[in-house]
């Protein structure tokens, strides 16, 4: 993209299911294409859409990313299941112009399909990144342990990029001063990471991530739908993917070589492969 484009973010505030705030950041382009919603990952917060959006913000597209409930700067709350990120969807979703298309990763795709195939129609477009019904619990549970792994926080910024680096050796190294978005410096002076420990419980209840329903409302979405998987990912395997887009037989399947943050790993390869399925959709005339 030309850096003659580049567009600065605004602040939004929504209100969440329980009343809650959700923080998030809007580029707004001068003459807008259609409205895309960003979701991230458990873990992390909206900054780490920051770079796709500034992207697909200079193709036109309004982009807004928002810090899940008890990430970020959106506030904690006293319950964190896949219902209720659901919810919160639904009522930032009303809280927008329309039509809207939604990603999500990880946690946010699963609570973009289960929201989007329990309500058809709640988005205009859907782009799942590395999440399907069907994943590899081993490697789930590899994500758990790495979240909790740091109760008492990091001693530096670089200690923090040291535990990244090792939990996914081969992807791009991180730069200590980058985290600065995604972690907190207490009064004792470490670095802790900037969402509430209380999150960690979502990961220990089956039903926030039953198979059974997630293929129901896989076979619930009729809009168009991008599944992005990275081929190096432990998460989601080709015949998991394969699966989903049996459920979803209009969905595409892009292929990039990353691990499970994609984000991260390829962005601009990423970045092009998402401008592209909405650029297409928005010729054939389907409303983004």
């Amino acid at each position: 993209m030309s850096r003659l484009n580049v567009i600065s973010p605004e602040r939004i505030d929504f209100v969440g299911a329980d009343r809650n705030t959700m923080v998030g950041d809007r580029w707004c382009p001068a003459n807008p294409r259609g409205s895309v919603l960003f979701l991230h990952g458990g873990g992390q917060t909206r900054h780490s859409w920051a770079r796709t959006a500034e992207r697909l913000a200079a193709a036109g597209w309004t982009a807004i990313t928002v810090d899940a409930r008890g990430h970020g700067d959106s506030a904690w709350t006293a319950q964190y299941r896949l219902d209720d990120f659901v919810a919160d969807l639904r009522e930032i979703l009303d809280q927008l112009e329309t039509p809207r298309a939604v990603v999500g990763a990880s946690l946010g795709g699963r609570t973009i399909l289960t929201a989007e195939g329990e309500n058809p129609s709640m988005c205009s477009a859907v782009a799942l990144v590395d999440i399907a019904p069907n994943i590899n619990r081993a490697e789930q549970q590899r994500v758990q342990s790495f979240l909790g792994a740091a109760p008492d926080g990091f001693r530096s910024l670089d200690e923090a990029a040291a535990a990244i680096d090792a939990y996914r050796p081969g992807g791009t190294k991180r730069n200590p001063q980058g985290l600065r978005k995604n972690l907190r410096q207490r009064d004792d002076g470490r670095w802790y990471w900037h969402w509430d420990p209380k999150f960690l419980e979502f990961g220990t209840d089956p039903e926030n991530s039953s198979t059974e329903r997630l293929n129901r409302a896989a076979s619930g979405i009729s809009v168009p739908t991008l599944l992005v998987r990275g081929t190096r990912s432990g998460m989601v395997s080709a015949d998991s993917a394969a699966d989903l887009m049996n459920r979803i037989p209009h969905g595409e399947l892009a292929e990039v070589d990353a691990g499970h943050m994609i984000t991260g790993d390829d962005n601009g390869v990423f970045t092009e492969r998402l401008t592209t399925f909405f650029d297409e959709h928005a010729a054939s005339r389907r409303n983004l």
